[in-house]
C-alpha cells in the first residue's frame, strides 16, 4: 500500500515558460487508481513515474504566463500538469475547458478522462443493446457512476456493485441504477443470481479479484467483458487472475481491456455527448473533492479504502 513515507513534498523556485511554453496554477488535480500502476517499475501503456519525479496527474489550472501562441493569459486548460502548485507546459494535450458550463473538478471526472472511459470502454467495447442487462462494479466511483447512466440512457438494464448502503442507495436513487449490490454486506454470487435472473450481457470491471469471479459465473450467451481497472489487485505483490474463466468458452464471452488514450482521435465526439446528455439532465455527476496539496498522499489512500465518494480531486488553488 502506497504511503505518505513514499513522497516527498518540497518547494523549488516557480519555472519560467521559454519560447513555445505556457506557466500554470493548478487549481485541482485528479486522483485515480492508475496512479498505483504509473509506481511500479513495469511494463505498461506509459513508463513508470521514477524515483524523485514529479507525481504524474491530470488537473485543470489557470494560465499564469503564456508564450504560446494558442494560449493567453487567464484562460483555463486541462492538462498532465503533475502533483504540484505550479507547472510548465509546451501545450501538447492541453485543452481549454469553459468554466461557465460545468465546475472545474467535472472536467476531471465526468467530462474529463473518466467520462471518456466510460463512453468508450461501454459504447465501443461493451457494445449494449436495449433490453440488456449492463452490470458495473465501483458502481458510484469517478469511471463507474458514467458507466451505468450510460447504460440506462441507452435502454439497458442496470445493477450496480459498490461498497455500503450509501453507495448503493446513491447509485439507484440519483444515477438511476435499477438494483445496486453492497458487496461488504451482501453475499454477491446470490445477489448476482437474484439480479440478473437471465444472465449478464455486459460486464464493465473497475475492480477485479473474487468480483470478477462471481460475475463470471453468470453470464449470458456471448457477453461482453470490458476490463478498466483491478482496484482490489493494485497492492498485492500476488495478483489474482480470474478463476472461472472458462466460463469465457461456455458462453461464447469476449473480455477485452481498455485505455482511454486508444481513442484520443475520438474525445470531440464523446465530449460533445458528455456534455449534452449533462444539460438534459440525463447524466449527473459527484465529486469528492479535498482541500490542500500537502494532503495528496492521504487524500489517494481514499482510493484503496473505497472512503471516496464520486470522482477524487484535489484542490490546490481558488
Amino acid at each position: 500500500m502506497v504511503g505518505p513515507e513514499h513522497f516527498d513534498y518540497v518547494e523549488a523556485p516557480v519555472p519560467a515558460p521559454a519560447d513555445g511554453e505556457i506557466l500554470v496554477r493548478n487549481l485541482y488535480i485528479s486522483l485515480d487508481p492508475a496512479m498505483r500502476g504509473w509506481l511500479n517499475d513495469a511494463k505498461s501503456y506509459v513508463p513508470p513515474v521514477g524515483i524523485g519525479e514529479v507525481m504524474r496527474a491530470m488537473s485543470v489550472a489557470r494560465v499564469v504566463t503564456s508564450r504560446h501562441p494558442k494560449f493567453a493569459e487567464g484562460d483555463i486548460v486541462s492538462g498532465i500538469f503533475g502533483v504540484q502548485d505550479y507547472a510548465v507546459s509546451d501545450g501538447k494535450g492541453v485543452v481549454k475547458v469553459d468554466p461557465g458550463l460545468a465546475p472545474l473538478p467535472r472536467y476531471l471526472g465526468t467530462l474529463g478522462m473518466p467520462g471518456m472511459t466510460a463512453y468508450f470502454g461501454l459504447l465501443d467495447i461493451g457494445k449494449p443493446q436495449p433490453g440488456q442487462t449492463v452490470v458495473v462494479s465501483g458502481a458510484t466511483g469517478a469511471v463507474g457512476q458514467v458507466v451505468g447512466q450510460i447504460a440506462r440512457i441507452k435502454g439497458c438494464r442496470v445493477v450496480g456493485i459498490a461498497g455500503g448502503p450509501e453507495k448503493c442507495r446513491h447509485a439507484t436513487e440519483v444515477l438511476g441504477y435499477d438494483a445496486c449490490i453492497d458487496y461488504k454486506h451482501e453475499d454477491v454470487k446470490a445477489a448476482l443470481r437474484r439480479h440478473c435472473p437471465d444472465g449478464i450481457d455486459v460486464y464493465f470491471d473497475n475492480v477485479g479479484g473474487e468480483i470478477l469471479d462471481a460475475v463470471l459465473t453468470r453470464l449470458a450467451m456471448h457477453a461482453r467483458i470490458v476490463i478498466c481497472g483491478a482496484i482490489s489487485q493494485y497492492n498485492s505483490s500476488d495478483v489474482q487472475g480470474p478463476k472461472n474463466y472458462l466460463s469465457l468458452l461456455v458462453h461464447r464471452a469476449s473480455m477485452t481491456g481498455m485505455v482511454v488514450f486508444d481513442y484520443v482521435s475520438r474525445y470531440g465526439d464523446a465530449a460533445r455527448d458528455l456534455a449534452e446528455w449533462m444539460a438534459d439532465g440525463k447524466l449527473q455527476s459527484r465529486e469528492d473533492v479535498v482541500e490542500g496539496l500537502e494532503n495528496f498522499p492521504s487524500a489517494l489512500l481514499k482510493l484503496f479504502s473505497g472512503d471516496n465518494f464520486g470522482k477524487l480531486v484535489l484542490k490546490v488553488a481558488e
